[in-house]
């Protein structure tokens, strides 16, 4: 998976229209063959990959250099074949055809799994039955090998007429032959297209027919007897996959890695707060102390602004690495992928296919990419229902504001407390869910869920610290953006006063026009026993990106502390002194509330963009009211039930 997809939360914009030529190349294949992993290697690129289908929902584009010249590579959406049933299908039909340019790709290079052979050459067909350069990248050959299965490329490109290479795109083995074949492919003519014999006309029940004997003829010709006997993936999937079970192994394995990461990743973050607390906040000071700004505003910017706001944000980079690194784990080895065969059941009950679970993992990376995603699904009301959902999982943004409570409120079992939100976000789809299906589209239906679940595979180094890094550099990319316009825009509400008399710059926080503003949305939160404009604030400012709910409230806190204290334990101090004035005795019920109702709100301003652009602003605006209401009233019952449990 690409939990997430993008590696990031608030994921890329569309990129520009394509501008191809003659000389362009496509990379084509059906879902989770490895297109985006062999994209990556050939281009030095980044391209969002993941062990499960649905990761690559847009275009890749990159330069690609090939012996004597240029091209320029494109990675489309995963496909069968050439009959769309879903946006994303249609795109890759609509620029293998050349319909969306003057001219199709030049070459077209069609990833196949030889594990699962027949099902890859069926593009292999269509393309052929026109005068098309095509050539054969045959990946996968160690799974194929460990299921018994051979496969010959010499005999398959005879078979075929097109050329055939085999390769190894995860450990980038067979990258050179690759370069040769597509290189000799765009100096040679195109090769005649393959003769379909007469009377196939328009059928196209008669044409699939066809295509399916030539594929059963070339299998035949090019492959070694496939063995019935079950391979370690068949054994394993028994249990992970089984009604009762695998659901239980998923909730235990998804456990495991939120306590390692909560464990692991605390006491670093411990010593890089005190890093931005002590030499750089010191450093800072001394700095414009010697310009001769030390008492000026400006000091109190970079310093109770820029260091307090984005260096505590900063400080959650290890969290981010660990977490990251271990979810990329489990997609290489394809056991993320299994999950949507879990919850194909659970789906269904609130009348979504199977297949809406791939936008809604990528959810758990970012809401941005899998709003995306939901253009692999064929029905746009499930396209809707399942982009109006998408923002009830649980991103990486919200993770780090979940470890900083759950450190603050329930420091011996941070790990668990952040796991339960996980779990709590998944209850959240199911719920709405159902009460959309029951509301809204009582009479939408599902189809049949179809899903090649991978090999297992031993994950590399490479690819699980090349998609770790692409995800970090995401997040850092946030804290470089809209983290510090968020940072600023807060200092600014923060440096006007609206009492006190002080000068601008100078104001104390609880007199300034920020906490005017906080004050006056507290009162819709005193029900859920958070009503201090401290914790206002940041949920207004979390608006922007949640990760600006940890440097609203360290900016806020820091200006207002005369020791100076940035460090986590400082704001953990600060943040349940002010729980614990405003929930009138119940503070871990109104912690409780608290991360309920950044579970259930509006992620970001990205994934309302997103939104708008996939759906439409009406149902944009329905989503955007149904999160706050649903976000409001669970934050309600949860205080007022755990202050009565208590």
């Amino acid at each position: 998976m690409s939990v997430g997809a993008a590696p990031a939360c608030h994921g890329d914009a569309p990129g520009a229209p394509l501008d191809r030529t003659l000389a362009d190349v496509a990379l084509i294949g059906a879902p989770n063959v490895g297109k985006s992993t062999l994209f990556n290697a050939l281009t030095g690129g980044r391209r969002s990959v993941g062990n499960w289908p649905g990761t690559t929902v847009e275009v890749g584009r990159a330069a690609w250099s090939l012996p004597g010249r240029s091209v320029t590579l494109l990675d489309l959406p995963g496909a069968y074949s050439l009959d769309a049933r879903s946006p994303d299908e249609r795109l890759t039909r609509e620029l293998v055809a050349g319909e969306l340019a003057a001219a199709p790709p030049a070459v077209v290079v069609v990833v196949a799994d030889a594990a699962n052979l027949a099902r890859s050459l069926y593009l292999v067909a269509q393309l052929r039955e026109a005068s098309r350069r095509v050539v054969v990248a045959l990946s996968m050959l160690d799974v194929a090998h460990r299921r018994g299965v051979t496969v010959r490329p010499p005999a398959l490109a005879a078979a075929l007429g097109v050329p055939v290479v085999a390769l190894d795109p995860r450990r980038r083995a067979g990258l050179a032959p690759l370069i040769e074949a597509v290189a000799a492919a765009l100096a040679a003519a195109p090769p005649a297209a393959r003769a379909v014999p007469p009377g196939m006309g328009e059928d196209e029940l008669s044409r699939a027919d066809e295509r399916f004997a030539w594929i059963d003829a070339t299998l035949t010709t090019a492959t070694g007897a496939v063995p019935v006997r079950p391979t370690a993936t068949d054994r394993v999937d028994r249990w992970v996959t089984a009604p009762l079970a695998g659901p239980l192994i998923f909730l235990a394995v998804m456990w495991a890695v939120f306590q390692l990461t909560t464990t692991v990743a605390v006491p670093i973050q411990g010593a890089l707060g005190s890093l931005f607390d002590g030499p750089v906040t010191t450093g800072a000071e001394r700095v414009l102390t010697a310009v001769g700004l030390g008492g000026s505003w400006v000091r109190g910017f970079v310093v109770d602004g820029l260091i307090a706001g984005v260096g505590m944000v900063l400080t959650f980079v290890p969290l981010m690495i660990i977490m990251f690194a271990l979810l990329a784990l489990l997609e290489d080895s394809g056991y993320l992928a299994r999950g949507a065969v879990v919850a194909d059941r659970l789906l269904r009950a609130v009348g979504l296919p199977g297949k809406a679970f791939l936008p809604l993992v990528v959810g758990f990376g970012c809401n941005v990419p899998a709003i995306s995603a939901t253009r692999v699904l064929p029905g746009a009301r499930h396209r809707i229902m399942t982009a109006l959902l998408v923002p009830f999982t649980s991103c990486s943004a919200r993770l780090t504001v979940y470890v900083l409570v759950a450190a603050t409120f329930f420091p011996a079992h941070a790990g668990s407390v952040v796991f339960a939100m996980y779990v709590t976000s998944i209850l959240l789809i199911l719920l709405v869910g159902l009460a959309l299906r029951r509301t809204l589209w009582r009479t939408v239906g599902t189809e049949p869920f179809v899903l090649d679940l991978p090999a297992y595979q031993r994950p590399t180094l490479r690819l699980t610290a090349s998609v770790t890094w692409a995800r970090v550099k995401g997040f850092l990319q946030t804290a470089g953006g809209m983290i510090v316009g968020a940072v600023t825009l807060v200092w600014l509400l923060q440096a006007i006063p609206l009492r006190g008399g002080a000068a601008f710059g100078h104001v104390a926080p609880e007199d300034s026009l920020f906490a005017a503003v906080a004050r006056a949305l507290a009162v819709l939160f005193a029900p859920l026993g958070f009503g201090d404009w401290h914790t206002t604030g940041a949920l207004v400012v979390g608006f922007v990106a949640k990760e600006a709910v940890i440097s609203s409230w360290a900016q806020t806190y820091a200006a207002a502390d005369p020791t100076g204290g940035h460090a986590p334990a400082d704001l953990q101090h600060h943040v349940h002194a002010a729980f614990a004035a405003s929930a009138g005795g119940a503070t871990a019920a109104a912690a409780c509330a608290f991360l309920v109702f950044l579970l259930a709100y509006t992620p970001c301003v990205a994934t309302v963009a997103a939104q708008l652009r996939e759906i439409g602003a009406r149902w944009t605006a329905f989503g955007i009211g149904l999160q706050l209401t649903v976000a409001w009233t669970l934050g309600v019952a949860v205080f007022h039930v755990g202050r009565w449990l208590a």
